[in-house]
């Protein structure tokens, strides 16, 4: 502790002057911020005077210092609960005590309001809000602005949860499609997110109703479909794969209808269906309507030599091609007949010979 200038302590004139001087000094220093400033001990009415002076200094100390801790305990380290103690103060003393303590609930209760708010929606709770009344006395000024821009930021959250949450069912569960989400009075990042979903359930939509009108149209038997949507990515692969399967399956359906005219309606055997780069049931597909092709071809030709060798009087030939059903019924029916032609041409030879 640091003293004022030391004198005498007596009740002469002097002394009372060298008080005041000393007085004056420390008032001065105490000015100046100095708190550690102290009267020294005196007799009589200037004691009094000095020890009331230490007095006042010492509760202005402490009340500095006070202020100190409560600054570095709520403002730094930010101990809502913390308080000035106001135990053995009086007069003016109690009351900025409790001032202090009034301003310190006053600003700490909207901020754990807020903090409480922050914390639910950190947590994915949208459902709380900040109150703008606490303990019976309605929130004024910025506390009121910020508690409003807080339940408007968790009303907006809430929202676009719920929109989001709504068309990723709808457009991704339940096939819904064209569904957008509708979030009002957004402005920024938030506005930002929702133009993003939108714009993915969009695109989603114009992709699979394309793919689905395309496959409508292939189950229905029009191969002259494409998927014209613009697509990325696997959607991409997707689309590039069902034209290709539309374009195979054109080509396919052309080549057989081709050899299926050529063979069955025109007569031109000897007709092949050719679908190149075709793989799995496309291929055996092709390779059983050209086997049935090149079956039907060596039957008729076989049917046909026999019948012309018969007509030009030549019993020698026979059907010898592979056949099953009706095609071998008829294979054998025209062998007995030139085994019946040629047996009645012998007897007839026989005859005419052994007559002749």
């Amino acid at each position: 502790m640091t003293t004022a200038k030391q004198s005498v302590a007596d009740p002469s004139a002097p002394d009372h002057e060298a008080l005041l001087g000393e007085l004056t000094e420390a008032l001065r220093r105490i000015g100046r911020g100095d708190l550690k400033v102290r009267l020294p001990r005196r007799a009589g009415k200037a004691g009094e005077v000095a020890d009331a002076f230490n007095e006042v200094v010492s509760l202005q100390e402490r009340h500095h210092l006070d202020l100190r801790r409560i600054s570095r305990i709520v403002g730094r380290d930010g101990r809502l609960t913390e308080r000035l103690d106001d135990e053995g103060l009086d007069g003016s003393w109690a009351e900025g005590q409790r001032a202090i303590n009034s301003l310190i609930d006053d600003l700490g209760r909207p901020t754990t309001e807020i903090a409480r708010v922050i914390v639910a929606v950190a947590d994915g709770d949208l459902s709380q809000h900040m109150a703008l009344e606490i303990d019976g006395r309605p929130l004024r000024g910025e506390y009121l602005r910020i508690g409003r821009t807080v339940n408007t930021m968790v009303d907006q959250l809430s929202s676009f949860s719920n929109e989001v949450t709504r068309v990723a069912r709808e457009v991704g569960t339940e096939g819904k499609l064209g569904g957008q989400a509708d979030v009002r009075g957004v402005a920024g990042t938030w506005k930002d997110l929702t133009d993003s979903v939108n714009t993915m359930a969009s695109n989603l939509t114009g992709q699979v109703r394309s793919i689905s009108q395309v496959a409508t149209a292939v189950a229905k038997g029009d191969l002259s479909q494409k998927i014209t949507v613009g697509a990325r990515g696997e959607v991409a692969e997707l689309a590039a794969t069902m034209n290709y399967l539309t374009d195979t399956l054109r080509l396919f359906a052309e080549q057989v209808t081709r050899v299926a005219r050529e063979v069955g309606t025109e007569g031109k055997l000897g007709g092949q269906a050719e679908v190149p780069n075709v793989a799995g049931t496309w291929k055996d597909l092709t390779d059983s309507v050209n086997s049935m092709a090149s079956n039907l071809t060596a039957q008729v030709r076989n049917i046909a030599q026999v019948s012309t060798a018969v007509a030009r009087g030549d019993l020698s030939q026979k059907i010898t091609v592979e056949a099953q059903g009706e095609i071998l019924e008829l294979k054998y029916t025209v062998n007995t007949m030139v085994d019946q032609l040629s047996s009645f041409a012998d007897e007839v030879t026989r005859v005419a010979r052994e007559v002749g």
